[in-house]
């Protein structure tokens, strides 16, 4: 059974990154007076992408051509070891916090090197805006999971999620509000949502996740937007099993627990999507040079984490 739970997270995952995406967006419309166009869309762009003819800009090489499969199988490896549906996946030893923050790492560099290799003033340009907020936001997911996994006596992510379970008490303790707070404004920078970027955004000396991926056209760019929705879909996923752990299954789940697992996720998953999508409308996008200053407050929050954990946590 715990290979059919990691099927079904993989499954989840990729199946639902879209309708995530959707949701934000269909969100925003409402909230902004709009009908929108549906929750569906973006399915409905991926699929108008496939169709499309593939374009290969003039002197890139094969770092261009494979940057989008290796964001997407790098996100997909995450959703496959990471604790979503079950904590006892076949690959739930590999869930180390080290491991998800690196795969993250590698589907960034990926994108960063492909920007790059267009060649063009803006995929340089957004290439090294990327990098500069990655260098930021790993080392504040590090300190933030690792203020989380001292009570546990465990960096496996698996283990984290059954000791919040087995310890409801520590969702609402101090360590968990610091480190929930960091985790949540470096996964609004990770994804590139407001107030860091707009992902709707038109305009090329703002942009930084678009920038980079101007030059991709066709099936690449399907992959491309498919892979940024998992990655949004994924860190929300795993903030929520961070920290509400509920409804997820145990290390030998059953069927039932199974489909209770993929429905707890997708309403949490839902959950804050919308949250972030809320958020979104009333704030201002960022000038750039205020977005260090925003990250150093989250790393600010997943240090004092650190110390609150160090001084306050009781053993595991």
């Amino acid at each position: 059974m715990s290979y059919l739970a990691g099927a079904a997270q993989i499954g989840a995952v990729a199946a639902g990154a879209p309708l995530v995406v959707g949701l934000t967006r269909q969100v925003h419309a409402r909230w902004e007076g709009r009908a929108g166009a549906g929750v569906m869309q973006p399915w409905r762009d991926i699929l108008k992408q496939l169709g499309k003819q593939r374009v290969t800009p003039t002197g890139t090489t094969v770092v261009f051509a494979a940057a989008p499969a290796v964001v997407a199988g790098s996100t997909l490896l995450i959703a496959a070891i990471a604790p979503l549906v079950a904590t006892g996946s076949p690959l739930d030893a590999s869930a180390d916090l080290f491991a998800i923050v690196g795969l993250l790492f590698v589907g960034t560099v990926a994108l960063t090197l492909a920007g790059i290799d267009t060649g063009t003033s803006f995929g340089g340009m957004g290439a090294s805006r990327e990098i500069t907020i990655a260098a930021l936001v790993e080392p504040t997911i590090l300190l933030a999971v690792f203020a989380l996994s001292m009570p546990a006596g465990s960096a496996n992510l698996g283990a984290l999620v059954a000791h919040t379970m087995s310890h409801p008490d520590q969702s609402v303790s101090l360590v968990a509000v610091l480190a929930f707070a960091a985790l949540a404004i470096v996964i609004v920078a990770e994804t590139g949502r407001l107030p860091v970027d707009n992902p709707a955004t038109h305009l090329e000396l703002t942009m930084v996740h678009e920038a980079m991926v101007l030059e991709y056209a066709g099936p690449r760019l399907a992959l491309v937007e498919w892979a940024a929705g998992m990655r949004l879909t994924v860190l929300l996923a795993l903030l929520a099993n961070l920290f509400a752990p509920w409804g997820i299954a145990g290390d030998r789940p059953g069927v039932v627990d199974i489909f209770v697992g993929v429905a707890a996720l997708v309403a949490k998953v839902a959950l804050l999507a919308g949250l972030l999508a809320t958020v979104e409308v009333f704030v201002a996008k960022l000038r750039l040079f205020r977005v260090p200053e925003l990250l150093a407050g989250s790393f600010l929050l997943s240090l004092l984490a650190v110390t609150a954990a160090n001084f306050f946590a009781g053993p595991a």
